[in-house]
């Protein structure tokens, strides 16, 4: 019988370099968790003050992720990780030394500029290291990293944070700048797939090289079909712990061990579920992943007792784990070699957009109209995803 895990040993040794790297740097990511906490404590901020510098750095990202992804394609996507990472490093120790409160809120953008030009860097490193019938395990290996290095870095902080705040900010500037010196001292190269002659990628498109992500219509087409599964998927930020704590007087520790459910589901279970699922059409995997979102999210409208609440956070997870290796995978199929940068930019920006958007609204829903309206709401959005996903079968004809 075949091992769930044996579809790694198929992952270049570049790309289990960079997930290395990626590792090292969330292990110390611990300010952006924390960053609220931060302002208000140590900064004397309202909560409304507080929330504003969250909401810059999600602009600042938004901003970011188009500029980066074409500076990937120029610089190439190793160098701009190596500058984005060193200089994220340096960037966080003098941020700590930050007093001022508007001067904080103005620096949040500038950390955000820096630190997130890492991700479309990344993912354009991916795509172009691999082919086409491993890339969603890659991904999937990549998420892993990531997901591990976040199951000690806010842990950590939260340590850290009891004994001195500026402690978060330098172990964060030491991981990034460790990651960075990682990359350089490997002197990791960008060595993309050759597809072997013959061999046909059927979900590929026969584009222009030069064709712009603006005028790509299945690019545009997808991205506008996956932001209401994003927004949905962030209510997990946003509206998910006002509702266990507040509506259902959950206490925040068995919040935070409900929510472990999602990162040991991730850790043990998405790279051998992405890898057996890799022959899958891109359009039924992303139907699927939006439709498991909608059902978790909206089983919550229903539910209040724990065993349940721990099965719809498995449900969404599961979603969840077919949606963000899939959707990057076909991001890369659709679009040109030469400018997936670029496009991994714009990707990206569906990401920032969510995560401004989700928790600002689902809050909203929340305090207005209550938890019922939310979550059916968050239903009816992944619906509309995994209708949308189901339309992309006609046009990859």
């Amino acid at each position: 019988m075949k091992h769930p895990w044996s579809g790694l040993k198929n992952i270049p040794r570049n790309i289990w370099l960079l997930s290395a790297a990626s590792l090292i740097n969330r292990m110390g990511m611990m300010v952006l968790p924390f960053i609220v906490l931060y302002a208000v404590e140590e900064l004397k901020a309202t909560p409304s003050e507080a929330g504003i510098v969250l909401a810059v750095y999600g602009i600042g990202s938004l901003i970011t992720s188009p500029f980066a992804g074409k500076l990937s394609d120029k610089l190439g996507s190793v160098k701009l990780m190596e500058i984005s990472l060193v200089i994220t490093g340096i960037f966080l120790f003098a941020y700590s030394m930050v007093t001022d409160l508007y001067l904080f809120i103005l620096l949040s953008f500038l950390f955000a500029v820096i630190s997130e030009a890492f991700r479309p860097a990344s993912m354009s490193f991916i795509s172009n290291n691999i082919g086409p019938e491993r890339r969603k395990t890659a991904f999937a290996l990549h998420r892993l990293a990531i997901n591990l290095g976040m199951s000690i870095g806010p842990v950590l902080g939260g340590i850290l944070s009891q004994i001195n705040f500026s402690l978060l900010f330098y172990f964060d500037g030491a991981t990034s700048l460790a990651a960075g010196l990682f990359l350089i001292a490997l002197r990791l190269k960008s060595k993309p797939v050759v597809q072997e002659p013959g061999a046909i990628d059927v979900e590929a498109d026969k584009i222009s090289s030069t064709i712009s992500p603006f005028r790509n219509r299945k690019f545009i087409y997808f991205m506008l079909a996956l932001i209401p599964v994003l927004i949905i998927f962030f209510q997990h930020i946003g509206a998910m712990p006002l509702f266990f704590v507040e509506e259902l007087g959950l206490s925040k520790s068995t919040f935070g061990f409900l929510m472990a459910t999602n990162t040991v589901l991730i850790i043990l279970i998405e790279v051998p579920l992405n890898d057996s699922m890799r022959l899958w059409k891109s359009w039924k995997a992303l139907a699927l992943g939006s439709f498991l979102a909608a059902l978790g999210f909206g089983m919550m409208a229903f539910i209040t007792q724990t065993p349940l609440l721990i099965l719809s956070i498995t449900i969404w997870t599961f979603g969840e784990m077919i949606v963000f290796p899939t959707a990057g995978d076909y991001v890369a199929r659709i679009s040109p070699e030469n400018r997936r940068g670029e496009y991994m930019g714009y990707f990206q920006m569906a990401f920032s957009f969510s995560f401004m958007v989700g928790p600002l609204v689902g809050n909203r829903v929340f305090e207005t109209l209550g938890s019922f309206p939310l979550w059916i709401g968050c239903f009816g959005l992944g619906l509309i995803s995994a209708l949308m996903m189901l339309k992309l079968k006609s046009k990859q004809k």
